[in-house]
């Protein structure tokens, strides 16, 4: 049962990720860099997200693996940059964390893994990650609709 969805914010997975926990009245949070920058400006105050002391992308992300007890990672094809990252970090911190490749996975298949890596690791703090909507215009949505699809199963 999830009691928190965090995130750090970025457009993309990462806000996908806090929408769905807005929408479905699942506390939501998380680190952003300070100014609470993304990549479209600042992130609205809807978003109740904490200021980390640095500008540093790569410390908000660590963060949010700490404040996690797992990290899933949405992309359409394999990881780069800052998604990449999120991996090395989590594995660093001997977190759990599951990359879904949604371009090489059925919705179906994809609700049932999700699922499943959220009660095998008793996930109750879920961080959402993934790259930001520069980098994958579609992302979004599809992070938005596996979440959806998750929730419906009772991840809730």
């Amino acid at each position: 049962m999830l009691n928190k969805i965090i995130s750090g914010g970025q457009t993309g997975a990462d806000q996908a990720g806090l929408d769905v926990a807005i929408k479905r009245g699942i506390p939501h949070g998380g680190w952003i860099p300070k100014g609470r920058m993304t990549e479209a400006g600042p992130l609205p105050e809807k978003y109740d997200l904490q200021e980390m002391p640095v500008k540093s992308y790569p410390k908000r992300t660590e963060q949010n693996i700490l404040d996690s007890d797992g990290t899933l990672i949405v992309s359409h094809g394999k990881l780069t940059g800052g998604s990449k990252l999120t991996v090395e970090l989590a594995q660093r911190h001997c977190k759990p964390s599951l990359h879904l490749d949604i371009k090489a996975n059925s919705m179906a298949y994809a609700t049932r893994m999700v699922a499943s890596w959220l009660a095998d690791n008793g996930i109750r703090v879920l961080n959402v990650a993934g790259p930001r909507a520069s980098k994958d215009p579609e992302i979004y949505g599809a992070t938005v609709k596996l979440l959806e699809s998750v929730l419906g199963r009772g991840a809730k």
